[in-house]
């Protein structure tokens, strides 16, 4: 696969992720991709399945998810590199806007490895109470 096309495969992932649209997502996704947030404790997500659990935790609750305007993306060979930010929106009022680094890698034309670089603290200053401990307790389970 060209640079070119991997940058598609990544923009049809994103916009799958921001849809909350979970088959998509995983059917972009090899047997063994890996998610994590970089910063976070436990494993990450592993497989599509393993994947979408660990991003449904944090994104189903939401009342309102967004991708705002500016994404840049670069690619160079299987690697794609996205910058974006995220509009999180909670049932009680809050309102988080979140920057990430997103660090993609694929192989065969499905990503195998997805990583995010931001400033945690971020959502953990700003989030809501019940929701910090709703992720808690789902990834205890």
């Amino acid at each position: 696969m060209t640079a070119i096309e991997n940058k598609k495969i990544v923009q049809r992932f994103w916009d799958a992720l921001a849809a909350r649209d979970w088959a998509t997502m995983q059917s972009l996704l090899t047997d063994d991709a890996h998610y994590t947030d970089i910063g976070v404790p436990g494993p990450g997500g592993i497989g599509p399945e393993g994947v979408t659990k660990r991003v449904r935790v944090g994104l189903e609750p939401l009342s309102g998810y967004s991708h705002l305007p500016g994404t840049n993306m670069i690619a160079e060979g299987n690697l794609v590199m996205t910058e974006h930010t995220e509009q999180w929106e909670f049932h009680t009022g809050e309102v988080v806007v979140h920057s990430f680094v997103s660090v993609t890698e694929l192989r065969d034309g499905l990503i195998c490895r997805w990583h995010d670089y931001s400033n945690i603290s971020n959502i953990l200053d700003n989030a809501p109470q019940w929701w910090l401990e709703h992720i808690i307790t789902a990834s205890a389970e």
